[in-house]
């Protein structure tokens, strides 16, 4: 509580006035999503000042309205509404709290501390003369509403609009406007997205106060208060802030200096389709929740590599680790495409005959996840339905180093172990690496690396890094991709993807489900467009009967029929050709016996 009086005697009594002193920000990146959406910042708490002239009149209106209605006749403090203050706290029996002008505030805000003591203030009341002296109107209350805190994490309009109303601060309504000009007395109390009714009691008096001060006419008001409101829960771009660290991680690993000024990353990230992803992977989520399902990963790659969508978590705010990245989870039958494409590597063929039935390698005993052997069937029907003991007996035939090595080649770079279950996807790995090598089968057969960053901009719009454009590596030939890519395929059409099904889509994937179902996968693919989902909980706890094909592949198919509508895609492209076999080399004379009879 401090006396006014006392504090206007204090700063009337100071020899010297002081110098005022810099405006000091701390820079910050911006990212934007394909489209030029914003999708996140990261580095200081503060934006650059906000260009008054580019709002909407009512805008910084309704802000002067009920927060400094004398703002543009005042020099930084307002003496009417000090006496006034004076008057009702002598009448109220106690000291005066009110009457802190824009410029006030802002002064407190770019220079000061909350400490509530007489030398505090006055100072304050000395910065915003001269903040008065040294700025214009306009850029005091830009940098004013640059600075404010709107609740939820959002410092100034620009993030306050972003967070509550899913858009730029140029594109308020009347009524949105009104409403966060309304949050300022109190973030918590008026917050729109957590108490909407008394937040709308507050926009209903700043509306008043814009009406009093001719920012808007009865009319405006009467239309503001009808129109209606949409307020989000969470902030719209919540999804993508997975994303938006490790992008941000990776910008930082480009800049050659420490960050001094405001850049601009346009990256990869589709955020409509990454909204869907989010929305569908919570969806799923907790319509298996009595299953025991208690989190889900989802990363769609472009045929080059390019990340589309990625939701590391169902909740980032409770749990802000990445599982895409960061998780190391048993790769179950997912694996599986790396022992047959390399079966097929060597040589053999969909239609070669193997037999479902007890085997023992090295000792292990694999068991499939039907009790009954199917006897007798094709490495094509082995694949689809998952056969264990086909798998396994195939990968010591082949070679599990071998294997291993395919794996690593496509893009799996975490520890692989070789011992005999190896086959049945024991290697722990991330749903990324998992992504990139089933990149592969989708794009033709290259080696994909999953990229996140486009360029990055300086303030005045100069490209300072372009992603390079990388030669691409052929990682798997013809016949083995084309045949693979047929058996992958009738795992949805008739295997244990059934569940995958997208009617008039060309699509193939395989499904994954580890011991006691602990992990659940489901990695497929169309023309050029990837799509890994893992499911499980954080406690790695088992989860009850839930496979890839069922929860797993649900959200790949959901999400799936999006990324189609959205993205370019295609049929799954065949690969290069097969290579042609040299021509037999012709006989020569040096070639015919020294003792040939001549010819006639």
């Amino acid at each position: 509580m401090i006396p006014l009086i006392a504090a206007l005697s204090i700063a009337a009594a100071l020899p010297e006035v002081p110098q005022l002193p810099p405006i000091v920000r701390e820079p910050q990146i911006t990212y934007l999503d394909r489209s030029g959406a914003v999708i996140g910042v990261r580095g200081g708490r503060y934006g650059p000042a906000v260009d008054i002239a580019k709002l909407p009149p009512y805008v910084p209106a309704a802000f002067v309205a009920i927060e400094d209605r004398r703002f543009y006749s005042h020099a930084g403090f307002d003496p009417v509404g000090i006496a006034r203050a004076i008057v009702a706290d002598i009448g109220q029996g106690r000291t005066a709290q009110g009457a802190s002008t824009i410029t006030q505030q802002l002064a407190r805000n770019l220079y000061l501390s909350s400490d509530q003591n007489l030398q505090r203030k006055a100072q304050e009341l000395v910065y915003a003369v001269e903040l008065e002296q040294t700025y214009s109107k306009q850029q005091i209350l830009g940098l004013y509403l640059s600075r404010v805190y709107f609740g939820s994490g959002a410092y100034g309009i620009e993030a306050a609009a972003r967070r509550y109303f899913g858009k730029p601060a140029a594109k308020l309504t009347v009524r949105e406007a009104a409403t966060l000009a309304g949050v300022l007395k109190s973030p918590t109390e008026y917050d729109p997205a957590e108490q909407p009714e008394h937040a709308a009691e507050r926009a209903r008096l700043v509306l008043d106060a814009m009406v009093e001060t001719g920012a808007i006419t009865p009319a405006q008001r009467a239309k503001a208060l009808v129109a209606p409101l949409k307020t989000a829960k969470t902030a719209p771009d919540e999804p993508a802030q997975y994303f938006v660290d490790w992008a941000d991680s990776q910008t930082r690993k480009l800049l050659t200096s420490p960050l001094k000024e405001d850049l601009v990353v346009q990256t990869t990230l589709d955020l409509p389709l990454e909204r869907i992803a989010a929305a569908q992977a919570d969806a799923v989520v907790a319509e298996h929740a009595r299953q025991g399902v208690g989190q889900a990963a989802l990363v769609a790659l472009d045929g080059e590599g390019r990340v589309r969508a990625l939701v590391g978590g169902t909740d980032y705010a409770k749990n802000g680790f990445d599982l895409v990245l960061g998780a190391h989870r048993q790769a179950g039958s997912s694996w599986k495409p790396f022992v047959y494409l390399t079966a097929l590597e060597a040589g053999r063929t969909p239609q070669d005959p193997v037999v479902d039935e007890p085997v023992v390698v090295d000792g292990w005993a694999p068991k499939d996840f039907e009790p009954q052997y199917l006897g007798p069937i094709t490495l094509q029907t082995a694949l689809a339905q998952s056969i264990n003991t086909v798998a396994a007996e195939l990968a010591d035939q082949v070679g599990r180093p071998n294997v291993a090595a395919t794996a690593r080649r496509l893009g799996i770079v975490t520890d692989i172990n070789t011992d005999p279950a190896m086959a049945l996807g024991t290697s722990l790995v991330t749903p990324l690496e998992m992504a990139e090598a089933y990149d592969a089968f989708a794009n033709g057969g290259v080696r994909a690396h999953a990229a996140i960053l486009e360029e990055i901009r300086g303030p005045r719009g100069a490209v300072l890094w372009r992603r390079p454009a990388a030669p691409p590596t052929q990682v798997i030939a013809n016949p083995p991709l084309s045949e693979l890519n047929g058996m992958l395929r009738q795992v949805i059409a008739s295997g244990t993807g059934v569940g995958a099904q997208i009617p008039g889509r060309d699509v193939a994937g395989k499904t994954g489900t580890t011991s006691d179902f602990r992990d659940a996968w489901f990695c497929g693919f169309t023309g050029n467009l990837t799509t890994v989902v893992w499911m499980g909980r954080d406690d790695n706890a088992p989860m009850h009967g839930i496979t890839g094909g069922s929860a797993p592949a649900q959200l790949w198919r959901g999400f799936m029929r999006s990324a189609m509508v959205r993205l370019p895609v295609s049929a799954i492209p065949p690969g290069p050709p097969p290579p042609v076999p040299p021509p037999p080399t012709p006989v020569t004379n040096s070639a015919v016996p020294t003792n040939a009879a001549p010819a006639l």
